[in-house]
């Protein structure tokens, strides 16, 4: 289903009971994320959606934790579960996956042109709710409730947002999720790292002579175009044609009032400016989703040329720290949409799992219909070429049979089926610019464990034990006694 704004998302987590108002006075330095991070990580029957509506210094109401569990998550991109999206994209894709990556990328081709038959001729308006206010010379960041996060980090943050470039070479539209520091009322700092679309566009900018980068910050909108600047696309692909062929209709645009963009026109704020790539200024530090602090670095410079919004515009944001946080259900909701694409290319792969405590880059686990000796290893090699797939720190591949979600039977599978010396594979890459551990910023080593099990034509020549069970007939036998044993 198509949202017509984030308040109408609200009324639906309302309605469903999934959102708590609160009235208390808090202030957006330290005491929201304090809140949020135990709502996130206490009992699920009070892990809400918050909308705080009387933060100290702003008029402006903040939304937090929207998407900060799987219900939310769910009933965020129209579906009753986020396994729904994988059935979804599954039911597009032909049931006989093609072989070979000729026809895999044909295929992959098809499945864009269906994305793009929904959200590529979008709708334009001359006049968007995200306009009913602008400011242009009074523009000011000041007027916006930015959080402070972390005792240490390096200023107030815009956490959740879509940033629109385009492409200084080919105009493509560019829609990313980057945190940004504000700095004053006109400047802010773009992380946008460097295997990120936007960073892409700086690096183009540069080549080509360009100093300034058009940009826009949107602030809200339906909450499927929210969580699609996320989605780690291949390169070219417009984030808001996913958006499009999720909620079922085109993404609605208005022309910005300062720069040659258009924006969402249901947002509940834009910022619009530029980005300086000559003005390189310090960010952060900022406390990541990592769970540690991520060092100061030099990121552009962001300047704003105006900010428009809603006449009760509600602004959307979220806090990262330790797992689990509400990224975590963003990125699940990445992983089930995205499976089917990940088979396109390796067909052998029956599921995957990428665990909180893996923070997305660090840990993925894969069951595969294993078919031949060295094939959890192809599948390793595979996934480390699929797009962002490539900053995986650990990849662990068990059989089919072994269901990746259950952490427990995955470690048990893991640390019964592998020797160490035969069954690990290390390998130098990239790794996420986040990575701490890395030799070196954004380089370093990962690994591909087998932990399948293993037989003559692994090498492994002992043969291999049965799992134990108990027979079906004593099965059944306790079953039927057991209303009489009292328990």
């Amino acid at each position: 289903m198509a949202y017509l704004n984030l308040s109408e998302f609200i009324d639906k987590l309302e309605s469903a009971g999934e959102l708590k108002r609160i009235t208390s006075p808090v202030s957006r330095d330290l005491e929201i994320t304090e809140i949020t991070d135990r709502v996130s990580k206490g009992p699920p029957a009070e892990n809400k959606a918050l909308l705080f509506e009387n933060v100290d210094g702003s008029d402006i109401p903040i939304l937090i934790n929207a998407f900060g569990n799987e219900r939310r998550m769910a009933m965020a991109l129209g579906v009753e579960d986020l396994e729904e999206l994988h059935q979804k994209l599954a039911k597009l894709i032909d049931l006989k996956l093609p072989e070979g990556m000729g026809a895999s990328l044909s295929r992959a081709s098809e499945i864009f042109s269906a994305f793009r038959a929904v959200g590529l001729k979008p709708s334009r308006v001359k006049n968007g709710a995200c306009q009913e206010v602008v400011h242009v010379e009074d523009a000011s960041l000041a007027s916006l409730p930015a959080l402070t996060c972390w005792p240490d980090d390096g200023g107030r943050y815009i956490t959740l947002m879509q940033v629109i470039t385009r492409d200084p070479e080919t105009n493509q539209r560019n829609v990313g999720m980057y945190r940004i520091q504000v700095l004053d009322d006109k400047t802010a700092v773009m992380h946008w790292q460097r295997h990120k679309g936007g960073a892409e566009h700086e690096r183009l900018a540069n080549e080509s002579g360009q100093n300034q980068i058009p940009t826009a910050i949107v602030l809200g909108g339906d909450p499927v175009q929210m969580w699609c600047a996320s989605a780690p696309l291949p390169p070219g692909i417009d984030e808001y044609l996913l958006a499009g062929w999720l909620r079922g209709k085109p993404v609605t645009f208005v022309e910005c009032v300062s720069q040659p963009l258009e924006v969402p026109a249901d947002a509940e704020i834009v910022i619009e400016g530029y980005v300086d790539i000559s003005d390189q200024r310090l960010e952060g530090p900022f406390g990541d989703h990592t769970g540690f602090y991520t060092p100061a670095d030099y990121f552009p410079a962001f300047h704003v040329t105006a900010i428009t919004h809603r006449n009760d515009p509600i602004f959307p944001a979220t806090v990262v720290g330790k797992p689990p946080m509400e990224d975590y259900w963003m990125g699940k909701a990445t992983e089930r949409l995205f499976l089917p694409l990940m088979r396109l290319f390796l067909g052998e792969i029956v599921d995957i799992n990428m665990p909180a405590e893996g923070v997305f880059h660090n840990l993925i686990i894969v069951s595969i219909k294993k078919r031949f000796p060295g094939h959890p290893f192809k599948v390793c090699y595979g996934l480390w070429g699929l797009g962002l797939m490539m900053l995986t720190k650990a990849i662990v591949i068990v059989d089919e049979d072994v269901d990746v979600h259950n952490l427990s039977q995955v470690a048990w599978q893991v640390l019964g089926n592998v020797d160490w010396r035969r069954d690990i594979t290390l390998v130098d890459g990239p790794v996420d610019q986040l990575d701490h551990s890395a030799i070196r910023d954004s380089f370093g080593g990962k690994i591909g464990i087998d932990a399948t099990a293993k037989g003559a034509s692994d090498g492994h020549t002992r043969g291999w034990p049965e799992e134990i069970t108990m027979s079906e007939e004593i099965i059944a036998l306790v079953d039927e006694k057991w209303p009489t044993f009292g328990f």
